[in-house]
């Protein structure tokens, strides 16, 4: 699950998708490409965008909903936090 989730974050265009999902819950596909397109300049298809969502929701790192016929996309931080965890260990202090 782990190799998932950093193939995943590897990705600078899948970052900025979960900046985008961080920044704003809850975005259907056009609202991301349109983000994409005008905050960073990104003219991505948005086929290309949903393959990159495709990936994110994989690893488990997006999770999506659909109402009607739109489907939502929000950010799950849970596979992050359990990465952190696995090696960030609150009983040992950091040495600097």
């Amino acid at each position: 699950m782990a190799d998932d989730i950093f193939k995943a974050l590897a990705d600078p265009t899948r970052r900025k998708i979960l900046d985008e999902l961080a920044d704003r819950p809850g975005q259907t596909l056009f609202e991301i490409c349109s983000r994409l397109s005008v905050k960073h300049q990104l003219g991505m298809s948005r086929q290309a965008v949903s393959q990159h969502l495709a990936v994110l929701e994989a690893a488990g790192l997006v999770e999506s909903r659909r109402e009607g016929r739109y489907k939502f996309h929000d950010l799950n931080t849970a596979p992050l936090k359990r990465i952190a965890e696995r090696w960030i260990r609150p009983d040992k202090q950091e040495k600097t």
